[in-house]
Order: structure tokens, then sequence, then C-alpha cells
């Protein structure tokens, strides 16, 4: 009698399952997907350069309106992420809003958010901090690393 060989039958199985799946997939819409990413991102970045150029027309130093538009920046990615706009909006648009400043905001405060059962100062602010410090500590870490490589290697 001549029985299959169990591990070939399996390959076979996998086989018709993956052509199945491929057959059903949905296809992705590609082109409408970075137009609208390359729009949303956009979007946000003319937003920034609008308040920074608000700010420099008022007399401000270059210096001091980019980290205010920065701030401002950060801020709007946390409450439009606080109060689901920014996840809307991420659905849509993709990676258009995980590229400008605000993205990294979205980051922080969307992972702080799964806590909000537990309140917002033991769950969310307690767990807002233990997202955001190990990025920050990078985020240092680098900055004294790069600080460090121009003063010893450059004039």
């Amino acid at each position: 009698m001549n029985v299959p060989n169990p591990d070939k039958l399996k390959k076979i199985e996998i086989q018709e399952y993956d052509n199945l799946l491929q057959q059903i997939k949905p296809k992705p819409a590609i082109f409408t997907n970075c137009v609208w990413a390359f729009t949303v991102g956009g979007l946000i970045c003319m937003l920034a350069q609008i308040i920074q150029n608000y700010l420099l027309s008022t007399g401000m130093s270059k210096i001091d309106a980019s980290s205010i538009t920065s701030v401002t920046m950060i801020f709007l990615g946390a409450l439009f992420t606080g109060i689901g706009i920014y996840d809307e909006l991420g659905k849509k648009a993709g990676a258009g809003t995980i590229v400008p400043i605000t993205g990294f905001a979205n980051a922080i405060v969307a992972s702080a958010m799964e806590f909000k059962r537990e309140g917002y100062v033991f769950g969310v602010g307690a767990r807002l901090f233990s997202v955001a410090g190990p990025t920050l500590v990078f985020g240092f870490a680098v900055a004294v690393l790069i600080g460090l490589i121009k003063v010893f290697f450059t004039s």
C-alpha cells in the first residue's frame, strides 16, 4: 500500500492555502495611499511652517521660533492623539502622519493611552514617563555623542 508522506502533504496544504489567500486578499491602492501620505505629511509640515513664520514676524529669533514651533507641534500631536483625531488621520494617511515631529508625540501618547482604564494619573501619566524615558535617554545620549564628535574631530 502506498502511503503519502505527511510532510509532503503538509507542504501541499500550505501552498494551497497561500494560493487561496492571495486570491481573496484585497489589493492595496498604493498610488492613492502615497498621495494621502504625501498630502497629510505636507499639510502637517505646512502648519509648522505657518506657526514658525508667524513667530518670526513678531520679531522672535529663529532659534526661539523653531523651539516654540517644535513644542507646539508636539503638543498638538499629543492632544489630537488623546482625543482620538490623530489615530483616525493615521488610518487614512498612513506614513504621512508618522514622519513629522507629531508622529513622535503620537507614538508616546498612544502607548500611554492604553492604560487609561487605570486612571489618568497612575495609568496614563505613569505609563507616559515609562515610554518616553528610554526614548529621551537615547536622544540625549546620541546628542552628547554627536556633540563630543564635533568638539574632538572638527576644528
